[in-house]
């Protein structure tokens, strides 16, 4: 299969060689597009890839019928609508660290250029002057920074701060302890208490509705005294027109801010005719090196995504920790397929409406829970609702939305490894299907039920339940032989001699609604449950009939 990748803007030419390089990706590079243009071109594609230029609406992504995969050369995702490609199942992918170096010197340039009058300095020396005694300025050495969010970028600001001799203290309460100690930062418990103490603020968050307008008139006034405000981060998270009042009325010292809630910045905004505030125009990433960083980082993950599913750096994806994504694949495989088997056993039952799912995994899949948590409900879903793009990124918010309780949670028994359990009920019914996959051999369904049963999910997969009686297995060889359906696997377990047994055959191809009826009436047959698998991404529906 071919893949078409429209390039929407200017992307670094070693980026785009990982695309134009691999024959199953034909790569438009059209860098000026308007609005309208896009959204014309863009139910051809599968992929896109720009910057901040590009604007990836709602409308665009619902027009986009084909898209699997957005590309962000850069950090911030704020020109994403993230809601409405995470509800359509399409992959949202950023480079967050190819330009953090680049952020973290340019905060400290634009320091040393506002406490040494670097920009003054240099204009009055091209004007002639000679204004040494004017442009007394001060050191960073001995002062506090004040570090909110400590994630890459935070963290490389702070290391560069203790080499400037500064004393740092940090904010941000998804970091650890550890994290903290690591990097020589003194951990605030919040950001009232960080205020007070940091001469220099710096903001390294994303905007999201927690953060905008975090810095407003309130948190500035907790500030020092002739403290310096900086915000490298994005346009929104400081109330620009706050800033502006604090630095007129002498509130602050001064600020460096290159990123602004409108961009292009107005000519007449106030900012703009203060002197105690250095301003660039979102030059965070622009260095050379950054933009080939972001750029190969970006075309990198949007050509894995494409080619290998590859969704470990999907910002819209359940987050991965502690095993790679290529090793997790069987496991994710055999969640969804697991899923499939339950919710087909309990449509044979009279149960159409799933109520709850819960999902135990081993101590080693721990990491990877919400992400097989969501691939057990694309095996629950696929064939269920009419959406093609059902897969990894929407199954879980679809599933919720259907008003399906979700729980994960840890098998107790640490012996086990590569270990899935999923149960699925409705009203007073409920089946688990346990499920192995470890690393090197094939995946296995160990138990149906109460029964324990040792088979491969293939393509298809037939659940009989029967009287344990002898001839049974014989007739449904021969049935599925006289239909030329080729056996893969069949196993068969009782719970007690005499009593019911079932059968767990694994086969090749797709298994006849004519032959479903057939085994029906074979003698002692009590169910038959055909489920049919989809691709691993939501896809082919589970079928069942019973009889009983």
């Amino acid at each position: 299969m071919r893949y078409r990748v429209l390039v929407t803007d200017e992307i670094d030419p070693d980026g785009l060689s990982l695309l134009t390089a691999e024959s199953r990706l034909q790569v438009d590079e059209v860098p000026t597009l308007t609005a309208a243009e896009l959204l014309a071109r863009i139910p051809e594609y599968d992929a896109i890839v720009g910057r901040s230029a590009s604007r990836i609406s709602g409308d665009l992504l619902r027009a986009a019928t084909k898209l699997r995969v957005v590309g962000r050369a850069g950090v911030g995702v704020d020109n994403v609508d993230m809601a409405t490609a995470t509800a359509l199942g399409v992959a949202v992918i950023n480079a967050p660290a190819g330009n953090t170096v680049a952020v973290a010197e340019l905060l400290f340039g634009s320091l040393l250029a506002l406490f040494r009058h670097i920009v003054r300095a240099d204009s009055s020396m091209h004007a002639g002057k000679w204004d040494r005694s004017a442009l007394l300025g001060s050191e960073l050495k001995g002062r506090t920074l004040g570090i909110v969010g400590v994630g890459r970028i935070g963290s490389e600001v702070a290391m560069r701060a203790l080499a400037f001799g500064m004393d740092v203290i940090g904010y941000d309460p998804y970091v650890g302890d550890e994290r903290f100690r690591a990097l020589r930062i003194r951990r605030a418990p919040s950001l009232e208490s960080l205020l007070p103490d940091a001469d220099v603020l710096t903001i390294h968050t994303p905007l999201t509705p927690e953060t905008t307008g975090m810095i407003g008139r309130r948190e500035l006034a907790r500030m020092p005294a002739g403290a310096v405000l900086c915000n490298l981060a994005r346009g929104g998270i400081v109330d620009d027109g706050a800033l502006a009042h604090a630095l007129q009325n002498g509130v602050l010292r001064g600020a460096c801010i290159d990123a602004f809630a409108q961009e292009p910045l107005p000519a007449d905004h106030p900012l703009r005719a203060l002197q105690n505030v250095l301003l660039t125009p979102h030059l965070g990433a622009s260095t050379a090196e950054a933009q080939r960083n972001v750029a190969v980082d970006v075309c990198e993950a949007v050509r894995d995504a494409l080619l290998n599913g590859e969704l470990t750096r999907s910002l819209n994806v359940a987050t991965v920790t502690g095993t790679e994504w290529r090793d997790l694949q069987p496991a994710l495989v055999l969640a969804q397929r697991a899923a499939a088997i339950a919710r087909a056993l309990l449509l044979d039952q009279g149960i159409s409406i799933i109520q709850r799912v819960r999902l135990r995994v081993s101590p080693d899949l721990i990491g990877a829970g919400a992400a097989l948590l969501s691939a057990a409900c694309a095996g629950i879903l696929e064939g269920v609702i009419d959406d093609g793009r059902l897969n990894l990124i929407n199954a879980r918010a679809m599933a919720e939305a259907r008003g399906i309780e979700l729980s994960i949670g840890e098998l107790t028994d640490q012996d086990r490894t590569a270990t899935l359990d999923i149960s699925l009920s409705g009203g007073v019914r409920e089946i688990g299907v346990v499920a192995t996959a470890p690393a090197g051999s094939v995946p296995r369904v160990t138990r149906i039920g109460a029964f324990h049963v040792d088979v491969t999910p293939r393509q298809t997969m037939i659940v009989l339940t029967n009287n344990d009686v002898p001839g049974v297995i014989g007739r449904v060889g021969t049935a599925l032989g006289d239909a030329q359906v080729n056996i893969a696997e069949y196993h068969q377990a009782r719970l007690a001699q005499g009593g019911e047994a079932l059968a767990a055959i694994s086969v090749n191809g797709v298994v006849a609604p004519a032959l479903r009826e057939r085994l029906l009436a074979l003698p002692d047959v009590r169910t038959a449950t055909i489920v049919r698998f989809g691709g691993g991404n939501g896809g082919s529906p589970g079928e069942s009939t019973a009889r009983g």
